[in-house]
C-alpha cells in the first residue's frame, strides 16, 4: 500500500509523518524504517524505528533509489513500513516524473507486502491524476 501526506513544503507534513511513524511502531509486529535526507529527526523518532539518512549512500536518480528500497527490504524480511520523508529529494526525481516511481513503489509493496508512506512537497492538486488517489493528508 502507498499513502502519500501531501502540501506546500513548510506546512507540517514532516510533523504529521513523524506521528504516524511513532504511533504506528505500538501497534507493528514488524520493522519500521523511516527514509530521510538528513538525520535532523533522530531523537524525534522512536528508538524502535530505523532511520536511514538516503544521502550517506551515493543515491544519484531514481533507479538507484528504487534499487535501494529493495535492498533495504531483501535485507529485513520482518520489514512492514518504510517512511519516506522529503519524497522527491530522497527519490532523486521531480514533479514531472513522479509517477513511474510510484507505480514501482505499489508494486514492490504489493510483492513484499511492505507500505509506504510518502511525504512529497506538492499540493494535492499538482499531483498527476494517479497518485491522488494515494493521498491520505492534503495540508
Amino acid at each position: 500500500m502507498i499513502q502519500i501526506i501531501a502540501g506546500e513544503k513548510g506546512k507540517g507534513k514532516t510533523k504529521i509523518l513523524l506521528d504516524k511513524v511513532n504511533a504506528d511502531i505500538l501497534n507493528t509486529k514488524g520493522s519500521i524504517v523511516y527514509l530521510d535526507k538528513s538525520t535532523k529527526h533522530m531523537y524525534e523518532l522512536s528508538n524502535k524505528v530505523r532511520l536511514i539518512n538516503v544521502r550517506d549512500y551515493c543515491v544519484e536518480n531514481p533507479k538507484e533509489f528504487l534499487g535501494f528500497i529493495c535492498g533495504i527490504i531483501s535485507q529485513d524480511h520482518d520489514l512492514e513500513k518504510v517512511f519516506l520523508d522529503s519524497f522527491l529529494k530522497i527519490a532523486c526525481t521531480d514533479e514531472s516524473d513522479i509517477m513511474p516511481v510510484i507505480e514501482k513503489l505499489e508494486m514492490i509493496s504489493s510483492k513484499f507486502e511492505v507500505d509506504f508512506i510518502l511525504s512529497i512537497s506538492m499540493n494535492q492538486e499538482a499531483l498527476p491524476e494517479p497518485a491522488r488517489k494515494y493521498v491520505i493528508v492534503s495540508l
